[in-house]
């Protein structure tokens, strides 16, 4: 059974994911950031609909593979999915940083 995580969640992770020094203890991998991009991008737009950038467009083009692999999801298990990739990524870490940010997602 998977827990399912809400909205307020959600907007924590978000806000703590953005707040992230470059420097800092916890350094999410490009993958990560693909797979946060994608999971917002599905949960605040929806459906993936914009033409694939050119081939030439590198970013562009991850960016939008990110966010086109998770077609079919609705908003809220989108947002799910993301808080539970942020915790996989905080459990990875291990700091007391991690920890409490961790502890912060789970009290929202």
């Amino acid at each position: 059974m998977s827990v399912t995580y809400s909205s307020t969640q959600f907007d924590k992770a978000v806000e703590i994911i953005g707040g992230l020094p470059k420097d800092g203890e916890i350094k999410p991998t490009q993958d990560d950031q693909l797979t946060f991009y994608g999971y917002f991008k599905q949960a605040k737009e929806g459906d993936n609909s914009k033409p694939k950038p050119g081939m030439m467009d590198f970013a562009g083009k991850y960016k939008w593979e990110a966010w086109n692999k998770v077609k079919g999801l609705d908003s809220e298990e989108a947002k799910s999915k993301y808080v539970e990739h942020f915790i996989a990524v905080l459990d990875k870490s291990g700091s007391a940083e991690a920890e409490g940010h961790k502890a912060t997602i789970l009290a929202a």
